[in-house]
């Protein structure tokens, strides 16, 4: 895997292999049309689940709440539960190892500032923590996990964990030396220019950063108040909101993957637990963090029950509509989204998903939105190469301001455009989360 022009990872190096179908990658591929789907895997590894919903899948029990232990929740994007439990299935020796993303300490040039790496010491494992939207890959850390015996847990967005899933299916290696899948709820993955536009827009070089944190906390502020940081190599910082950036609003879908415009998954449905914020009053505005949980392995629910029972963990139990409340509009994207998408004419492979196109009677406004939202991941990939390339970030930026504001103004009713869309009955219907 490499970065191509437009800072995503590709397969490089196998494009006569790429061209010929293979079932052998068309079984292992979250995407692939002939891979089993997530209602299908979530049958197969929880049969006997509680509870099933058809937006959140198989599971357990939800909860919403936060690490009381230690600085758990103080040290992470959320309330601090995802390194909780992992934590717990390393010191507990259940595994001898996690699977998770990093930080690349110290880059050097066009090095990623992400990798997926294998953590064995509660110290690693606690350095990994917060959230990084960068691009990362699996596959050297599965290499890792065949070469060197030992039981090992996966922490993963949906797609990834989906991987894993059908990859353990394939191998039984694998199968057996993964016992545990930790998901993270997702919106969709960003390529690697995020980081380098907003480094541009705190007038620096991306290539000065030491530490890069996407998401700096303070217990004075709201919880879904993004702030940036840049930490340099002379131990100066740059900080921005995200809310002052020309693309930093999440929604809006600047510099998504494309794949992401074929998934269906938000909440990690094949995972063993999974972890999102509470994206819900009153949780989003305390800047301190909290997460919702959905735990579908009923190993791990007996672990969270524990923590619960000594009081290292303040979690309660929520119902399913609840935990959608806090992922709506991500829930929009994926089911109504996708529906409205798998409808426009496409060449090649067609996706295989559990929305069925066109199952979502959609308003002109709706559909405009997806539209639009289609139009500015697909643009902003290339207007950033283009004024990355000509040296001129103005470009960029400039652009990625006038249509952030179309959209505003189509999407919230924002502006001069989102009053005069107002009038006419033809604005402000979506909402931020």
């Amino acid at each position: 895997m490499a970065f191509d022009r437009y800072g995503q990872l590709k397969p490089t190096g196998a494009a006569a292999w790429l061209r010929e179908p293979s079932a052998e990658f068309s079984a292992i591929c979250p995407f692939s049309p002939a891979a089993g789907d997530e209602d299908e895997l979530a049958l197969r590894h929880f049969p006997a689940a509680a509870h099933k919903d058809p937006l959140l899948g198989r599971f357990e029990v939800a909860f919403v709440g936060y690490a009381e232990e230690a600085d758990y929740r103080a040290n992470g994007s959320s309330g601090g539960l995802v390194t909780w439990v992992a934590k717990e299935l390393l010191t507990r020796g259940m595994i001898d190892g996690v699977a998770h993303v990093t930080e690349n300490a110290n880059p050097q040039g066009n090095e990623p500032l992400s990798r997926y790496t294998l953590s064995r010491t509660l110290a690693d494992l606690r350095a990994g923590a917060k959230s990084r939207y960068y691009p990362v890959e699996l596959s050297g850390v599965l290499d890792e996990i065949r070469k060197i015996p030992g039981r090992y847990a996966v922490i993963g967005v949906p797609c990834f964990i989906k991987a894993v899933r059908l990859s353990c299916a394939a191998d039984p290696l694998l199968k057996e030396r993964i016992p545990f899948t930790l998901g993270l709820f997702c919106g969709h993955m960003k390529s690697a220019r995020m980081a380098e536009s907003f480094a541009w827009q705190m007038h620096r070089d991306l290539r000065e950063a030491k530490h890069f944190d996407y998401r700096m906390k303070s217990p004075d502020r709201p919880a879904n108040w993004y702030r940036a940081q840049m930490t340099l190599m002379d131990g100066s910082t740059s900080a921005l909101d995200w809310w002052h950036m020309a693309d930093g609003d999440w929604g809006a879908g600047f510099f998504q993957n494309s794949a992401c415009n074929f998934c269906d998954d938000v909440v990690a449905e094949t995972a063993d637990i999974a972890f999102g914020d509470a994206w819900h009053e009153p949780y989003s505005s305390d800047g301190r963090g909290t997460n919702v949980v959905i735990v579908r392995s009923p190993h791990l629910l007996n672990l969270i029950q524990v923590g619960i029972a000594e009081k290292r963990l303040s979690l309660s139990p929520v119902e399913p509509d609840f935990v959608i409340a806090t992922q709506a509009a991500g829930f929009r994207q994926r089911r109504e989204g996708l529906s409205f998408r798998l409808t426009w004419p496409r060449l090649g492979i067609r996706p295989r998903k559990r929305v069925a196109a066109g199952s979502h009677h959609l308003s002109a406004q709706r559909k405009t939105i997806y539209l639009m939202r289609y139009a500015i991941s697909h643009w902003s990939h290339r207007v950033f190469w283009l004024a990355r390339r000509l040296n001129q970030p103005v470009l960029y930026l400039a652009w990625a301001r006038a249509v952030l504001a179309s959209y505003h103004g189509l999407a919230y009713s924002r502006g001069k455009l989102g009053r005069f869309l107002a009038r006419i009955g033809f604005g402000g219907i979506e909402s931020r989360r």
